[in-house]
């Protein structure tokens, strides 16, 4: 490699920050054969490029990466989180309004979870926050079948092994008990695959709703399911600490066009998200109008 390949970015993190897959998803692309560099089809993701580096896939140039967005999302129950399903359920993606950019979810929900989802455009801001060193508290509205004591919750709070798999320690208190129901309000920083699920059955309860309230700094508040707002870009910068360079302030390499910004949906009425952020010490702040 040259001096100036080495000093440029993996092949799969460049697609993924032109919104065009997650890195994953790039790096299935390159095994397929679908990649090409400097009109060389390539096979293997271990490979730096830079701005000079004619990137297509499927025979289509790679865009200069927008600015990078976030929204949030209300996700309802029924959709499942993935581009395309191979039992043909309905996904999220099929519910978003048209005029969306292409975008990808940060984490999931699963098909009878509800809540918070954040979407945004930018592979990379997608894995930042999924990263458990990220260590961003997501918080659930739950709501059990059962008689719930504290001693029940009590694992919960020192960490919990269920089907050979180990939970970081929650923090769960309970909110009401309602017949034979109760809510309690979890959160969690790990978000493994059905996490709050399993470890609730692990100490004999059984989870009949899911509501995600808040990921980090973000607040679902108020946003009807089914619902988009984006997030301003002076609150995404602050939150995730991004540079004017990640944030796409900087002057585009020379040769470089970069795509129009198209606006996101903005609902009639609706408050502005990006005020949804936590308050010192966690406590969520109201939205302001």
């Amino acid at each position: 490699m040259s001096d100036e390949t080495k000093q440029g970015d993996r092949i799969a993190k460049v697609i993924a920050r032109a919104g065009r897959a997650s890195r994953r998803e790039a790096e299935r692309m390159i095994a397929a054969g679908r990649v090409t560099v400097n009109g060389k089809k390539i096979d293997s993701p271990a490979l730096n490029v830079t701005a000079r580096d004619a990137i297509t896939i499927d025979g289509q140039p790679l865009a200069a990466p927008e600015p990078p967005r976030l929204w949030l999302y209300h996700k309802p129950t029924g959709l499942v989180t993935t581009t395309c399903d191979e039992q043909g359920r309905e996904t999220i993606f099929d519910k978003l309004p048209a005029d969306m950019p292409r975008v990808m979810s940060v984490g999931r929900l699963d098909l009878n979870s509800e809540g918070l989802l954040l979407l945004t455009n930018d592979g990379g801001i997608k894995r930042r926050l999924e990263l458990p060193s990220t260590g961003w508290l997501r918080r659930y509205r739950v709501r059990v079948k059962g008689r719930v004591e504290d001693a029940t919750l009590a694992p919960l709070r020192q960490g919990i092994e269920a089907d050979g798999e180990k939970f970081q320690p929650m923090e769960v208190s309970l909110d009401r008990q309602q017949g034979a129901n109760a809510w309690l309000t979890v959160g969690i920083r790990e978000g493994k695959n059905r996490e709050i699920r399993r470890a609730m059955e692990a100490v004999g309860l059984t989870v009949n709703r899911l509501i995600r309230v808040s990921y980090g700094p973000f607040q679902l508040g108020k946003l009807a399911r089914g619902q988009v707002e984006e997030v301003r870009r002076k609150i995404l910068r602050d939150q995730l600490g991004l540079s004017a360079e990640e944030m796409g302030e900087t002057q585009p390499a020379r040769g470089i066009k970069r795509p129009a910004r198209k606006p996101g949906p903005a609902p009639r009425g609706a408050a502005d998200p990006s005020r949804r952020v936590a308050r010192p010490g966690g406590k969520p702040g109201k939205p302001r109008r």
